[in-house]
């Protein structure tokens, strides 16, 4: 009779595929899911509670009253479901995520800076953000990107010293893509500072994010720091917590893999390297929300993101991206939201 395999092999041969089981199921965002079934369950609650006007005010009784029991009566089955999820994902898999992770430490040979700016019709602006980079110590060079302006920004950010190029493609994807590509081309230097040429900020928060660089591939300015940020800036109050409100959904998606509090600011320090993994992955027909989209894939690539507070100034002329209004940064907001959940599509103005 052939001699039975012992219970130790038979377990070895399987601990591959529970490990590639257990891999595959800590990359589901659990807690994003959760957090969508949650809402959808206090979403059926409050409908089911607010049918009580049209039932009584419109004699609608008899018809709506069965409805909004059943609304209210299983609104607890996606609340339960997706506190669940989230508690699992907390409590579950997130350690699994993170075990082994040390904090990291690359130190930087040659902490030169690329800085590239983006610039749409920003003449009255420009010149003065090229001077103050270029006058950053560690800045070697500064690259203005402009997007088909239609005033003098070209020249006057030739005039300010700056490598100039036009991206005739509308879009601000398509102008920050553009941004990283010139910038990765300069071999001498190992980060790329992205930035825009509207005053809203600063060339000396560049040693901030240098402060943070060993630790990250992308270190991502945040704005919301309280008192780093100027009292009157396009950034109104329904804005900063709306962007706060994607950061945290974004997060929920990649629970373990950073801290996300503003997914709207262009300022950024990348590592080369890791842009050169970065930008076919990114997709430059995506429009306003594409800072968004570029953190998402970032974190989604494995890459190493962290957060650093920067200061925040009013802008020199009109704002002409998501800060317009109250009304156009909610579009933004929505598509980035959409983007987080569904996938990234290319979007429109």
């Amino acid at each position: 009779m052939p001699r039975s395999r012992p219970p130790e092999a038979r377990f070895a041969r399987l601990r591959p595929v529970v490990w590639a089981a257990a891999r595959a199921l800590a990359r589901v965002p659990w807690a994003l899911h959760g957090l969508l079934a949650f809402t959808l369950g206090l979403a059926m609650y409050f409908l089911g509670v607010l049918m009580v006007f049209p039932r009584y005010l419109l004699g609608l009784d008899a018809w709506l009253l069965p409805v909004s029991e059943w609304l209210v009566w299983y609104s607890g089955v996606p609340l339960v479901a997706g506190l669940a999820l989230i508690a699992g994902d907390l409590l579950l898999l997130l350690g699994s995520r993170r075990r082994g992770e040390a904090v990291r430490w690359d130190a930087l040979e040659d902490p030169r800076v690329t800085v590239a700016l983006t610039a749409y019709n920003d003449e009255l602006s420009i010149g003065d953000a090229v001077r103050d980079f270029r006058a950053h110590p560690r800045v070697a060079r500064v690259i203005v990107v402009s997007n088909n302006s239609r005033d003098a920004t070209m020249a006057r950010a030739a005039e300010a010293g700056a490598i100039v190029f036009d991206e005739p493609l509308q879009g601000y994807g398509r102008c920050v893509h553009r941004c990283l590509s010139e910038a990765i081309l300069h071999g001498d230097a190992e980060l790329v500072v992205l930035c825009e040429g509207d005053g809203t900020f600063r060339a000396f928060d560049i040693d901030k994010l240098l402060a943070y660089a060993p630790h990250a591939d992308i270190v991502n300015g945040t704005r919301t720091v309280e008192r780093l940020r100027q009292p009157r800036t396009q950034l109104t109050t329904f804005m900063y917590y709306g962007n706060l409100f994607v950061g945290k959904l974004l997060e929920a998606k990649h629970v373990g893999r950073g801290t996300i509090t503003d997914v709207g600011t262009t300022y950024k320090l990348c590592r080369r390297d890791a842009l050169r993994r970065l930008l076919p992955s990114l997709n430059p027909d995506i429009n306003l929300e594409f800072n968004a989209h570029f953190l998402d894939t970032t974190l989604g690539a494995g890459l190493t993101l962290v957060e650093c507070p920067i200061t925040f100034h009013p802008r020199i002329g009109d704002s002409k991206g998501g800060n317009a209004s109250d009304l156009r940064a909610l579009k933004v907001g929505l598509r980035m939201m959409s983007g987080i959940i569904l996938g990234w599509r290319k979007s429109g103005a």
